[in-house]
């Protein structure tokens, strides 16, 4: 149904990333549980950078717009991560975080990122999609193009493999949080970590 030949709307010459850009496309994300979020960069090692993201340690780098659903949440006077689980400080510990990630193509990127904005992380599903996709994959490829070429992308699912199509519907996941059910977007820049992810809590 969603077999279209790909594209890459990041190519569009006229697309320039700037605040109010950004907090669009954040936007994108209003009716679903989502966690959206950057942080610096600090070592080759980026997993400490993630764990920092996830408790809530660190700000923006460009003082842009996030999403916390948590803010004001009595879960995060126990748990600053809540509902992340974060990376183990250990090496074995690590090593099996680090396992249920899998790089992906950036051409896959767009499609995972609206996928992630859909009431139901499911695109075969979600109403009138036909008439808000352009609209959403331009809100995608701008939080794409925050992180250039030779950017790491990770995600947590196999899904589709080496070339997955995340408008197919994504059948299984490696949970990276409390629940059973959540996909999400790693981005890593030399400068910057993001992560886009979104819960179902039910």
């Amino acid at each position: 149904m969603y077999s279209t030949p790909r594209h890459d709307p990041t190519n569009d010459p006229s697309a320039t990333l700037n605040a109010d850009v950004w907090s669009a496309a954040v936007e994108m994300y209003r009716n679903r549980y989502s966690f959206i979020a950057v942080g610096p960069r600090t070592e080759e090692d980026w997993l400490p950078d993630v764990a920092a993201i996830m408790r809530r340690e660190v700000a923006d780098p460009r003082g842009w717009r996030g999403d916390d659903p948590e803010v004001g949440e009595p879960e995060l006077v126990e748990d600053p991560a809540f509902p992340f689980r974060t990376p183990p400080v250990d090496d074995e510990g690590a090593a099996e975080w680090r396992s249920r990630l899998l790089e992906i193509p950036r051409s896959a990127v767009v499609r995972l990122l609206v996928m992630l904005a859909t009431n139901e992380m499911n695109v075969t599903r979600q109403h009138s999609f036909a008439e808000h996709r352009a609209e959403m994959e331009r809100h995608a490829a701008a939080i794409l193009s925050r992180f250039p070429e030779g950017s790491k992308l990770f995600t947590n699912t196999r899904h589709g493999g080496e070339n997955p199509d995340f408008y197919e519907r994504v059948s299984g996941c490696w949970p990276m949080s409390q629940y059973a059910w959540d996909f999400g977007l790693l981005a890593v820049s030399d400068d910057e970590v993001g992560l886009i992810w979104s819960f179902d809590a039910s």
